[in-house]
């Protein structure tokens, strides 16, 4: 049995403003939105093609959906993203623009020698951003 990661859903109390956060931090697009949810993802027209062939349908990016909650976001995620820059883009400077943007550096109790930096979205969400790869 195989099963494809379609979603990561994201509880936020602005689904607008923290979807349109995390497009912008990608690079993906609103593909759906209403008061329910806001989804995105990295081609603009994946909700509208049906993929029939199973190898494809599991080759495809997970999205991410953000739905209403009216509480703010109170512990440490027990999940996170991690974002990696290229080999050939400025690792700092990614990181100066998602701050500049609303995202903060957060303590999680990592060591001071790691290799990643652990930010929070505008809600609090933690996320990471690794070394430079290119894979």
């Amino acid at each position: 049995m195989t099963l494809a990661w379609y979603t990561l859903v994201v509880d936020a109390t602005d689904i607008a403003a923290l979807s349109r956060w995390w497009a912008q931090t990608l690079d993906w697009h609103v593909v759906y939105e209403d008061e329910h949810e806001v989804a995105i993802a990295a081609d603009p027209e994946e909700e509208e093609h049906p993929v029939e062939d199973l190898d494809a349908w599991l080759a495809q990016r997970p999205s991410l959906v953000f739905v209403p909650v009216p509480e703010a976001k109170t512990v440490k995620n027990r999940l996170h993203i991690d974002l990696a820059p290229h080999l050939s883009q400025d690792r700092d400077a990614e990181i100066a623009a998602l701050v500049e943007r609303g995202a903060t550096q957060v303590d999680v109790g990592q060591s001071g020698d790691v290799t990643w930096t652990v930010l929070a979205d505008p809600e609090g969400n933690e996320f990471c951003v690794l070394s430079r790869r290119d894979r």
